[in-house]
């Protein structure tokens, strides 16, 4: 569904939605906070949390296990095999261990002051449910990836099926 036909043009933020796989998308780093570790139902996972954007709009990304602290403030990023989930109406990137982060030429994308503050909203869709939770449709043999907000008010989540952790 996300997967790019030959000559198609790339996503872009405000194309968004809940639930996606295999999201490829080009963005600026606006900012981003230093790694850290959260308590989740399947032990700890560290975690980093930046505002990405392009001229469509920003978006919140979390970088789990292995590329939690590789982003850079400023930097123009490709981001590979990222997956979106939703958490209290807004939709956010993830990435981790089965995508990439790659740098690309700064002229790809705008410079933070150029990309608007919107940001993608959640649709309500049959069958998307509620909260954080994203639907793995047993497409991973290792049980899928899911996001769930931890409760305690901490906007951090899980992502199972991890390896490394």
């Amino acid at each position: 569904m996300c997967e790019l036909a030959e000559g198609e043009e790339p996503r872009k933020v405000s194309s968004l939605r809940g639930g996606e796989d295999n999201v490829d998308i080009k963005v600026r780093v606006i900012s981003v906070e230093p790694p850290k570790t959260i308590h989740t139902q399947r032990g700890d996972r560290t975690i980093s949390e930046a505002i990405v954007g392009d001229e469509t709009g920003r978006v919140k990304l979390t970088a789990w296990g292995k590329q939690a602290g590789k982003l850079e403030e400023g930097q123009a990023v490709e981001l590979k095999g990222a997956w979106t989930t939703v958490y209290r109406g807004q939709v956010q990137l993830n990435i981790g261990s089965r995508g990439s982060i790659e740098k690309i030429d700064d002229s790809e994308v705008p410079k933070p002051e150029d990309i608007p503050e919107t940001t993608p909203k959640a649709e309500t869709a049959p069958g998307q449910g509620r909260g954080g939770f994203r639907r793995s449709y047993g497409r991973r043999p290792s049980g899928g990836r899911r996001y769930r907000p931890s409760g305690e008010g901490e906007e951090g989540g899980e992502e199972e099926g991890e390896e490394g952790f």
